[in-house]
């Protein structure tokens, strides 16, 4: 359940909300700041987003082919 929860969540993420909860993620692992089972958590999560920033990446690159396609 708690994996459903987690794409719901990041699908009403922006790309910038997205980079800038994973920057905090890769910050805080860096540090040392999280015990080690958190760490795995936050990794997943980390995973997660980043897969959620691709999609929005590619979809933004897909519109940009249509775009020039067209203009063409």
């Amino acid at each position: 359940m708690a994996k459903a929860n987690n794409k719901k969540d990041l699908s009403k993420l922006s790309f910038e909300q997205a980079i800038k909860e994973l920057t905090s993620i890769v910050d805080d692992i860096d540090q040392g700041q999280i015990e080690l089972a958190n760490s795995l958590a936050q990794y997943e999560r980390g995973m997660s987003l980043i897969k959620h920033c691709r999609g929005i990446l590619t979809k933004a690159e897909e519109k940009i082919e249509r775009v020039t396609e067209k203009d063409d």
